[in-house]
């Protein structure tokens, strides 16, 4: 065992850093993409409510795109189409950090994860009972506040593990943009992987380091379920 953990894990001590820092873009990456895709999710969920054709078939085009083309392809392109000239490179704890590359996958995967979560809100909406909206017109409440103040707070209730799901599983889909060079977790895992020629120990290490990050993230997203939930029944 002690030979098995020298040949495999003596790097640790000189490379630890990549993994620690990448952990941490990794969070970074995955909570901006959260924000602004649940942003972008739920605006999409009313835009497919209205009454404008063709603004709900615009945004049934964008779900159906997103939803339907693999995420690595969407990177691939967006690093393409996404130029950003003079995009500084930032020293992250010792890392090389190209932010250009850093903003493209960050744009492309937010568009990705709200394309999903348009559907988790608009099935949270749809669950919503019918009879909470009748109520909310015939108080005289218009429609936006209604939908603002009665209906959303309820669907947040239905839609919020899902929104957990998304944000564990943007923790590991944020994996993919080390196919575009963002020194991320697993960029970093392949950075030592080839300095040291070490082939079995710092796959091991980032796994275990994406375990953590999504067993951590699991114990917090079910503690605020719970809050929420007993607020709700209180």
């Amino acid at each position: 065992m002690i030979q098995f953990f020298n040949d495999n894990f003596s790097f640790i001590s000189e490379y630890l850093p990549y993994f620690n820092t990448g952990a941490l873009i990794t969070v970074f990456i995955s909570a901006v993409v959260v924000f602004f895709g649940s942003i972008i999710g739920l605006l999409v969920a009313l835009m497919q409510r209205s009454k404008f054709r063709p603004l709900v078939w615009l945004v049934n085009l964008y779900v159906w795109i997103f939803r339907g083309t693999p995420m690595i392809v969407q990177i691939s392109l967006s690093y393409l189409l996404i130029d950003i000239p003079g995009a500084p490179v930032l020293n992250v704890f010792g890392i090389q950090l190209d932010t250009g590359r850093l903003i493209a996958g960050v744009i492309v995967i937010a568009l990705n994860s709200g394309a999903y979560v348009s559907e988790v809100v608009r099935g949270g909406i749809n669950a919503v009972p019918k009879g909470q909206l009748e109520a909310a017109y015939s108080l005289g409440i218009r429609p936006g506040k209604a939908m603002r103040y009665v209906v959303l707070p309820q669907a947040f209730r239905n839609i919020l593990p899902a929104l957990g799901n998304e944000f564990i599983t943007i923790i590991k889909d944020s994996s993919l943009l080390s196919t575009i060079g963002v020194m991320e977790l697993w960029k970093g895992v392949q950075t030592v992987q080839a300095a040291t020629y070490t082939p079995l120990g710092p796959y091991l290490l980032g796994a275990f380091y994406y375990l953590i990050l999504t067993t951590v993230l699991s114990a917090i997203l079910k503690q605020l379920e719970k809050k929420y939930n007993k607020g709700e029944t209180a």
